[in-house]
Order: structure tokens, then sequence, then C-alpha cells
């Protein structure tokens, strides 16, 4: 995934997984501002049934949150059938 674009993202860099997600580094293009990108892991993604709401119920719980050790989730979103958070 590296050096794709996704939406207005340029991914640079994975920054780590686990059965949770995958994080990459990304710039956003139109500001000029880095930014990650959590994915779901293949095996999740794989089953549209059950993603896309889990993937949704995590962005709405984390949004609510609001502490300097945490980040800001900026946007949710779907780029050819892969789901996606945008943390800033």
């Amino acid at each position: 995934m590296i050096g794709q674009t996704i939406s207005h993202y340029r991914i640079i860099e994975k920054l780590g997984g686990d059965g949770m997600g995958v994080v990459y580094k990304a710039e956003e293009r139109v500001l000029h501002r880095f930014v990650a990108l959590k994915f779901l892991p293949e095996d999740v993604a794989s089953r549209p049934a059950s993603a896309s709401p889990v993937f949704t119920r995590e962005a709405q719980a984390a949004s609510a949150l609001n502490h300097p050790n945490i980040c800001t989730i900026y946007d949710i979103g779907e780029q050819d059938g892969q789901a996606c958070t945008v943390y800033f």
C-alpha cells in the first residue's frame, strides 16, 4: 500500500498492525498534513456484512473521547471496498 493514494491521502509508511487493524502514516494532499489511516485486517474486511458496522461503531466510540493522549478521528470512509478511519 505504500505509495498508493486513498481518496486524497498518500500513504507514506506502515506504522504497525495487529488483529484490530493496520495503521499507515499518510499525507493529506490538499492541506499537506500528516494523518494516520487505519484499515481493517484483511480477514475481517473480506466479510462485508460484519466489517462496516464494527468499524463504524469503533470510530463513533473513539470520536466521543476527548483527551490530549488520544488521537482525534478526522474521517471515516471506504475506497475500493476497503473501510478506513483517518486519525489526525
